[in-house]
């Protein structure tokens, strides 16, 4: 299974009100396993901002002038994307710019069945607690401390370590053997499989006071004792 965690930076809230997406970042998850290979481009919003609404982002109007465009990078990050389940946090809101600038293009959108919101997983998975991405990162003890400044494929690289940890940790497929006769993901296989036994007893770990005492306690229990009956006496 393909998977993409994705992230996006904007100008400001709303689309509709005249803001952009000027980067996006995404991290290939193959099996819930990063393959390395990502996705990240800065995009020129066209449009006049004060420095302010870029601090957050640690970049600048001038340094987006001479970057593409949406229109100039939209079919190569659709084609990137592909039919991969998108995982976003606060997913709603990333959908709707990257729709929106599809739709200015006239481009199909993305459907929204196709993302996975991580915010809402963490809000299922701990219902009162806080669920951004700095709080999760605290909660699983993932190092986020380069996070000064926000940036789309530096926070899909934190959220991708935060999503495997959401679907209970970060080798969900691992195998602890090699054995050509079973092999992962064979039912059948998994379900003949027995462990064999060992060449070797492990010794007892029981001293002979600890016996001693055993024996006194089932002694103590009368012939009638469940012990005795199944269990073959004190042995």
């Amino acid at each position: 299974m393909r998977e993409l965690v994705l992230d996006t930076e904007t100008t400001g809230l709303d689309p509709f009100d005249g803001h952009r997406i000027v980067e996006i970042g995404a991290v290939e998850l193959v099996g819930h396993m990063p393959t390395g290979r990502t996705y990240h481009q800065y995009i020129n919003p066209k449009r006049d901002m004060p420095q302010e609404a870029f601090d957050v982002h640690g970049i600048s109007a001038e340094f987006l002038a001479d970057k593409p465009v949406f229109a100039d990078i939209a079919a190569d990050f659709v084609a990137f994307c592909g039919d991969a389940k998108l995982v976003i946090h606060n997913a709603s809101f990333d959908m709707k710019f990257i729709n929106a600038e599809l739709g200015w293009l006239d481009m199909p959108a993305i459907p929204m069945a196709q993302a996975l919101d991580t915010l809402a997983i963490a809000r299922k998975r701990f219902p009162g607690s806080p669920a951004s991405l700095d709080a999760l990162c605290r909660r699983f003890g993932i190092d986020n401390s380069s996070r000064e400044k926000h940036g789309a494929l530096l926070d899909s690289e934190i959220l991708a370590e935060v999503y495997l940890e959401l679907i209970g940790g970060r080798q969900p497929d691992l195998v602890l053997t090699n054995s050509p006769e079973r092999k992962s993901g064979d039912s059948a296989a998994d379900a003949a499989w027995r462990p064999r036994p060992r060449a070797k007893p492990l010794p007892t770990r029981l001293s002979e006071q600890e016996k001693a005492a055993h024996a006194a306690f089932v002694a103590s229990l009368g012939d009638a004792a469940v012990w005795r009956k199944f269990m073959g006496g004190t042995d």
